[in-house]
């Protein structure tokens, strides 16, 4: 049973470390948003593995409002990225790559 706990805590770590870096180096609020949500769901695994391995029940309200925390920030989120002008919009499509079809051929004749 230690030998599990240290494997789930080491994934839990290096999940945790994974959003950490997208947090810092994301360039845009989507982006950041979802490693928030990354680090977020690794810290309920975390309180719910601690729960079920010590059969501890007091965790369950802390892992309620912890979700329900991460679903109302996700959609704060997502609401005001839908509300921004329109020249912020811009500023997010220019980092993706063109779409099929949209770039210019160039030197081809029809």
């Amino acid at each position: 049973m230690n030998a599990l706990w240290i494997v789930i805590a080491l994934l839990l770590g290096a999940a945790a470390l994974l959003g950490t870096a997208r947090l810092l180096l994301g360039p845009s609020i989507l982006d950041r948003a979802l490693s928030v949500d990354v680090l977020l769901a690794s810290a309920l695994t975390g309180l719910g593995a601690y729960a079920a391995f010590f059969r501890d029940p007091t965790v369950l309200p802390s892992l309620l409002v912890l979700s329900l925390l991460g679903f109302v920030g996700s959609i704060s989120i997502s609401k005001f990225v839908a509300r921004r002008p329109e020249e912020h919009a811009d500023e997010d499509e220019s980092m993706l790559p063109p779409a099929e079809g949209t770039a210019k051929e160039e030197g081809k004749t029809s």
